[in-house]
């Protein structure tokens, strides 16, 4: 199996994808400004123990806190309160949580609390996971910064074809296309992730079948985490259960997964672990994504055309978002060789009129 990560930077954003026989298995969107957090090293202090979450709460140096469970503290003890322990996050923030954390790394000397070692990358990560694997980069300081990491297996060139580029647009939407006609509509909610197969007119027994693999596939390439239910399509309850062993199969090469079997409602039940947030979570801010977005455009446009002076018109939310993303800006300016206007197109259309 051929094994290939691409990497395409764009003003504010870095998106990885990594293929496996030249289709798309797995797909990360970062905002190196706003990083996740997971794998970064830092010293954080025991401020309240917790012993019915059997843990504690710890306070992180950019003023949030973050929980360090029993489970990952040396002797399985959590220190006593006031203690400044070497941590490394191991989850990221969810849904108002704050950070997991582990305190099962080598400890360094003691200080204020501070960050200490950013953590890698998702290029990094899947590089270091697949040693043989060539990145294909499409932005010269990426490639600089890979290159200098990794050594001669970082390349330049394009990284997303329009056919990557449209499969990438699509995880964003809440339905994935089955081949026989059918689809999987996919639900995120606040609780849990519905999915649920719709066989589109076609033999449910069949578009079942399809669903599977892809179900798997989806799952990965949006990371889907916390309890995910699937209800197959047009089952009797006795039919469904018949399908159990072709669930776990097709679900049994995600370790993140625990396949808990069927509910009584008829509904296949599962939980994946939650490490880093949810592409529709890193989405859910519409008009920061949007205007990502834009400014991706609007770089290549000023890419094919040096010396043309180019203007975004957008509605002022999307315009604030661009503008609150820390050197998404900058970074415009200095891959163009020039500043991007911003117009706020709701007072263009009052000027109109």
């Amino acid at each position: 199996m051929t094994v290939e990560i691409r990497v395409s930077r764009s003003p504010g954003e870095r998106r990885v994808a990594l293929l496996r026989d030249g289709v798309l298995a797995g797909y990360r969107v970062e905002r190196p400004a706003r990083p996740d957090g997971v794998g970064d090293i830092l010293r954080g202090r025991v401020v309240s123990r917790m012993p019915a979450l059997a843990g504690g709460f710890v306070a992180l140096p950019d003023g949030t806190s973050g929980f360090l469970p029993e489970s990952e503290c040396e002797g399985r003890r959590l220190p006593p309160e006031g203690t400044i322990l070497t941590l490394r996050v191991t989850r990221a923030a969810q849904n108002g949580k704050g950070l997991r954390v582990s305190a099962r790394v080598k400890q360094r000397p003691s200080g204020p609390l501070a960050l200490l070692e950013r953590g890698p990358d998702q290029a990094l990560r899947w590089a270091a996971a697949h040693h043989e694997a060539p990145l294909v980069v499409d932005d010269p300081a990426e490639l600089a910064r890979l290159r200098a990491a990794l050594g001669p297996r970082v390349t330049g060139g394009q990284a997303f074809d329009d056919e990557l580029e449209a499969e990438a647009e699509s995880l964003a939407l809440a339905e994935a296309a089955l081949s026989g006609g059918g689809r999987l509509i996919i639900s995120p909610l606040p609780a849990l992730t519905a999915v649920d197969v719709d066989s589109g007119g076609a033999d449910p027994r069949e578009a079942n079948r399809q669903a599977l693999p892809e179900l798997a596939r989806q799952i990965v390439l949006r990371d889907l985490a916390g309890p995910i239910l699937l209800d197959l399509a047009g089952l009797s309850l006795k039919a469904r259960g018949a399908l159990e062993p072709a669930i776990r199969s097709a679900l049994g090469g995600d370790g993140l997964v625990q396949a808990l079997g069927f509910g009584p409602l008829g509904l296949f039940e599962m939980k994946r672990a939650r490490i880093h947030p949810p592409l529709h979570e890193v989405l859910a801010d519409r008009p920061l994504a949007r205007g990502l977005a834009l400014l991706r455009l609007a770089a290549r446009e000023a890419a094919a055309a040096p010396h043309r002076a180019l203007a975004l018109s957008a509605p002022a939310p999307v315009l604030d978002s661009i503008r609150a993303l820390p050197g998404a800006l900058e970074e415009f300016a200095a891959r163009a060789g020039r500043p991007l206007v911003l117009r706020d197109a709701s007072l263009e259309e009052v000027s109109d009129a």
